[in-house]
Parts: structure tokens; sequence; C-alpha cells
């Protein structure tokens, strides 16, 4: 066994299905290595791709998902993607590739100090130093990835470590001077214990069990006093975040959960969909106002950020109740009344079996309210949507995707002011059903998240929604999914602008510098590369459309739906700082 065997071997002993990669010289033990032991192997065309295929894979199955990049360019090509994962608190490992040992700062071809670049923007980072500490290192890179609060890791395997060792004694020979003077014995000699050292073990690089990680679980006291203060509420409102889906096999009881406690309640990130498409206990509009005016909030896994107007949205009355992984979460901007440090879907299991239905009584007419108002925006967006124009409204294309989305079915978000209008309007049919960036707003994503999200649910509808900006991050990894027989239908939302950016920028500064883009052909550059391409202009064709789109993909292709949108106000405001 090679170090990249010993590499593969583990990610195998992890219940790793997927590697995501671009091809280089400094990882390709590893995907040979990974490829030997059943892993499938996922190329794609940049390398952040590969990262946010990888995060998808992570917020889906629970289990870490995992990228191999190539030194150098490679790595620093998915920063972005890693820091999106960190701060999405999603647990992906990153393999990345180095130059040999024994040549690190000596100019070798793409060496660059990487652990200093991923330091600051990872959860955990270490560079392996012989074989033998490939398969240990690999094994905390899952343990820390998992732990207290997910995130991305690091692991850097320099490429001495996963060739053989005859073949690198040849590389070394053949880069050592052969003359007889001291100082070239001293450099012959210096190199044969150096390679002596990184290979000494190497064959008992056994596999150690997989380690159990336990999430925090939250103090027994803070729920009786969470439930203590509940009780006592006429309007509680609660609002639930990615975090309380960490442990993705936990979905379905946390939606039992939540039903069980009975307030009204708000769901973002990866918990959008939680309760299906039309709960009754599930409010999908003015948030901000529901939150003013709740005398108690509970926030499950959600930081009072800029999504919160950094706690401002909550009523000053109001009694707020926090449960977080995070410490530093916790307690950011707004000091709760009760802070609980835990996984907060085990917290919600806890509060639900403890509640029972004994408070909901006292909640019908805030529930009702909440639900009238809910109503009468639904009412408003229906008129939005009923609009004419000169092309698609945005908002009755979102209305169609909607009407057209199968239970089986997940959608990715990835864009600015048409998939801000989405996220409004299509409603995930069940738990985790839903992907999009997170707290770092990152464009670019979603060609990546549709690749995992396909490979982790075979036989779903994979609907990526783009804007026409976002669209340019992803129209090469077509290519990919038609390599990989991905059937992924993406819908462009094509207005020729950053409309999100363009909408309060010309108001401010009366000018749109930056934001002006074209009607272009993004379906025919999707037709180039093999997939297949659905031009929809005119309102009156969008069902069809779409319909034609579904066809597509139903038969295994992947496809792209150039949607040219009229302009609206529908999000006027919604620039976040």
């Amino acid at each position: 066994m090679n170090g990249g065997d010993h590499v593969g071997q583990m990610l195998q002993a992890q219940g790793v299905e997927f590697l995501f990669t671009l091809c280089g010289g400094h990882i390709s033990p590893i995907l040979k290595g990974a490829k030997d032991r059943g892993i499938r192997i996922v190329d794609v065309r940049h390398e952040a791709t590969a990262v946010f295929a990888a995060d998808a894979v992570a917020r889906l199955t629970g289990i870490p998902g995992v990228a191999a990049v190539t030194a150098g360019p490679g790595v620093t090509n998915t920063i972005t993607a890693v820091k999106n994962a960190q701060l999405a608190q999603s647990p992906v490992v990153l393999i990345g590739g180095a130059t040999a040992t024994a040549l690190k700062g000596r100019g070798a071809l793409q060496d660059i100090d990487q652990m200093a670049l991923f330091r600051p923007h990872v959860k955990w980072a270490h560079s392996a130093k012989t074989v033998r500490d490939l398969g240990p290192t690999l094994q905390r890179a899952f343990q820390m990835a998992r732990s207290g609060v997910p995130g991305a890791v690091f692991v850097e395997c320099p490429v001495d470590l996963l060739y053989d060792e005859a073949t690198v004694r040849e590389w070394y020979a053949a880069s050592t001077p052969r003359g007889k003077s001291l100082p070239d014995r001293v450099l012959r000699a210096w190199l044969n214990r150096h390679t002596n050292k990184i290979f000494s073990g190497a064959q008992n690089n056994d596999q150690a069990p997989v380690q159990l990680v336990i999430p925090p679980l939250p103090a027994p006291h803070k729920v009786s006093r969470a439930v203590s203060r509940i009780a006592k509420s006429q309007r509680p409102v609660l609002v639930v975040g990615s975090q309380a889906l960490v442990e993705a096999a936990q979905a379905e009881a946390v939606a039992a959960a939540i039903e069980r406690i009975g307030m009204p309640v708000y769901l973002s990130g990866m918990a959008r969909g939680l309760l299906g498409p039309a709960h009754e206990l599930h409010r999908r509009h003015q948030r901000r106002k529901a939150l003013r005016e709740a005398d108690l909030v509970l926030l499950a896994g959600v930081p009072c950020d800029f999504r919160l107007d950094y706690g401002r949205q909550i009523g000053r009355e109001a009694r707020l109740i926090s449960v977080n992984r995070s410490r530093r979460d916790l307690r950011q901007n707004k000091r709760p009344d009760i802070a609980i440090h835990g996984d907060a879907g085990l917290f919600l299991q806890s509060l639900g079996d403890a509640l029972g239905d004994t408070t909901q009584q006292n909640w019908t007419a805030w529930k009702q309210k909440l639900r009238e108002r809910d109503d009468e925006r639904e009412t408003q967006i229906d008129a939005d949507a009923a609009r004419p124009g000169e092309y698609v409204n945005p908002i009755a294309l979102c209305r169609t995707i909607d009407a057209e989305l199968p239970d089986r079915s997940v959608i990715v978000a990835d864009g600015g002011d048409f998939v801000g209008t989405a996220s409004y309007i299509v409603r995930p049919r069940g738990p985790l059903r839903w992907l999009d960036p997170g707290a770092f707003g990152t464009l670019g994503c979603g060609a990546g998240f549709a690749l995992g999200a396909a490979l982790c649910r075979p036989g779903d509808e994979i609907w990526a929604l783009f804007g026409d900006g976002s669209v340019g991050y992803a129209l090469a990894e077509f290519d990919t999914f038609v390599r990989h027989a991905i059937p992924v239908i993406a819908v462009v939302g094509n207005d020729a602008s950053w409309a999100q950016i363009a909408r309060e920028q010309v108001k401010m500064l009366g000018d749109d510098v930056g934001t002006v883009l074209m009607r272009s052909d993004y379906h025919e550059a999707a037709a180039a590369l093999g997939g297949k391409a659905v031009l929809l202009q005119h309102a009156n064709q969008t069902a069809l459309r779409l319909q034609e789109a579904q066809h597509f993909a139903r038969n295994g292709a992947p496809v792209l739906v150039n949607a040219w949108l009229d302009r609206t106000d529908f999000r006027e405001g919604s620039l976040s700082m």
C-alpha cells in the first residue's frame, strides 16, 4: 500500500461515498486509492465546485463531505467555498496536495505556505509529516469536523507521502548530485535519513475504529427553565435555523417535536421545508413584525446576526431563549434570558417531550393573528404575480415552479434578487430539501450544491435556481453534469442585471455602474456542453417550458431554462449590511 491507499482506506472507514476533485499530480494516488475502495470519484471543472459539492453532501447526510485538490492554485481556488462551509457550520474535510516534504520552501512547483492560508479560515488544519501520520490525521479531521460546532477542516498531504517508497527514493536520487565532495555526500545522507523517517512504520498505518461524535446535550435544568418560561407566554415565536439539523438523521424527529411544542414557527436556512409545504404552524411572512410583537422568542440554532438585524428585530419586552452549539453565538449582539449551550435539535425534542400540548390553548388567538397576516401577504403576492409585462413576471415564474415541484425534489438557491424572491414563494416539500449558501451569502455555490444533492438523492428532481449573475460561476459545470449523468434542472432568472445591487445602488448613488448584464444565451452555452436548452421569454409559455425541462431531466439529461424576466420592486430595500 502507498499513502494514497491509506487515505482511501480511511475515507472508506468513515463512510465516505463520494470524493469530489479536480485532478493534479500531487493527489493522484489519493484518487486511485479511493476509487479502488469503491468510493465514487467525481471530477469537476473548478476546485470551489468540489468543496461546494462536499458541503451539500455533509448537510444532507450528516457525514462530512470530502474534496481533494492539488497543491498551490488548487487549494487557493477553494478558499471561498471552504469559508462558506465554515460559516454555515457544515462539516467538510478538504484534502490538499503539497510539495514533497524535503522540498518545502525551496521553490518547488506550486509550493506556498498553505497552512498559513487555511488556519484562520477553518476549524482545524494539520499537515501530515509521515506516511504513518496520514491515517490518524484524517481520523482526527473527521472528528473535528463533526464535533461541537461543525465546520470545515484542512489536511495537507505532501506528495512524497502518497506514492510508494521506491518511487519516492528514485525521485530524490534523481535530484541529488552524485559527486564525491563532502557537501554532496552530506546531502545524500540527509535525504536518505529523511526518506527513512517519512516511511518508517508506514505499513503499520492500521485503521482505528471510527470514533462516535456525541452532540453537545442541553442541560436538563435549562430545559426545565425554558418550559416554565414558555408556559407563561401568550405570544411566543420559534425561529429554527440550519444548526438544528446538523444531525441530519434527526430531521423527522425535530419536525415532530416542533409539532408537539405548538408554537408558530419561522424556518430558515436548512430548516426550510422541515414541516412540509403547508403546515399550520409554519409562518412564512412578516417575521420581523411577529418578533417585535412576541412576548417570548425562542431561537433554535439561530444567532442574532444581520439576518435578525443584530437582535433589534426582537422586542425589548420579549423574553429571549437561545439554544446554540456555539457559546459565542448564544450571546452575540443580544444577551438571552435563558442561554442553553447544546444541540438545538436535541433541545427541541426534549422541549416537545416536556411541554406536550399543555400550553397550546393559550396561543390560539396569537396563531390566528399570524396566520391571517400570512394570508394577507399571500394575497398581495398573487396580485404582484398577476401584473403583466414584456417578458416573464419573476413572481409568477416562482409560483409556477412551486406548482410543478414533485414531492421528491431538492431546491438549490444560488443568486440574489430572483433567488431571494423564490425564497418567499417556492416551498420545499420536506426536511433537508433546500440548500442555500448560508450566512456568507456566497455566489457560485449552485452547481456544486446541485451535484452533491443529486448524488445523495438519486431519483429526486434537483432544481437549481440561479440569477443571471450567479450562473456565470456555474456554466462550465454543465460539462460535469453531462459526464456524470447528473440531471439537474437549472432555472436562470435573466433580467440582464445584478438587480439586487442595482436597485439600491441607483437609488442611493444615481449610477448603475458595474451592475448591467445582457440577455445572454445561457441555455445555448449549456447545450454546447452537452446539456439541454430551454428558452422562456413569454409568460404564457411558463408551465409548458418548465414541463419540457422536467421531461429532459427525467430522461437523464441536465437542462438549463433561460427565463427572461421583467423587473420588479418585490424586494425593495433588501440590501443587507
